[in-house]
């Protein structure tokens, strides 16, 4: 009888170490933690079949689906548009590497002073991250909006610093198209690899 209590306590004890390794590997393992909030979409995953990639001279890249094109901007840069009537830009993604004093500490101010540098009017900080996590890095996420002299844009930007680079990933749509065009620009960034 003593034998039977023994190894039903012995096996109860292994039963434990077991489900704490298991918990333990769950709460801290390889596994990517996911976004809350505004970022919950933001989860590293491969791209979906049949999409492409626009690659940066440096090698980051970013997928985008079919009827998206490329398009020429800055050299060292990738971008990619989703054209719509007159050639109008329905979608836009890029690719930039990383050029100025901007950090995942202060992205979330350096991005909407850079777009009121470039001209653009009414910024407007929506939402904000420094806990983002892609394929291969870690980045610090804005979400904004801002008025050019044709549209008003809601735009993803991030800034992903890997152990080589580091990128600024750009994912725009104007803001009467975001509800049509958020759920691809979600995931052409959820699948950046820089």
């Amino acid at each position: 009888m003593r034998r039977t209590r023994a190894a039903i306590g012995l096996s109860a004890v292994g039963a434990g170490v077991v489900a704490l390794i298991i918990a333990l590997a769950a709460a801290g393992g390889s596994s990517p933690r996911r976004a809350s909030g505004p970022f919950a979409w933001l989860r590293p995953t491969p791209p979906p079949a049949g999409w492409h990639l626009a690659r940066t001279p440096s090698g980051a890249a970013i997928a985008y689906p079919p009827g998206w094109t490329a398009i020429r901007t800055d050299p060292g840069t990738a971008s990619v548009a989703l054209r719509g009537s007159g050639r109008r830009i329905d979608g836009y993604l890029n690719v930039t590497p990383k050029q100025g004093a901007e950090t995942l500490a202060n992205w979330s101010r350096f991005r909407p002073r850079k777009n009121r540098a470039e001209g653009a009017r009414n910024v407007r900080l929506l939402a904000t991250t420094n806990d983002a996590r892609f394929l291969s890095a870690r980045g610090s996420c804005v979400i904004d909006a801002y008025t050019t002299s044709l549209t008003t844009y809601r735009e993803i930007a991030c800034l992903v610093s890997g152990a080589g680079s580091s990128n600024v990933v750009v994912a725009a749509a104007p803001v009467r198209l975001w509800q049509e065009r958020s759920a691809v620009l979600e995931r052409a960034v959820s699948s950046f690899v820089g």
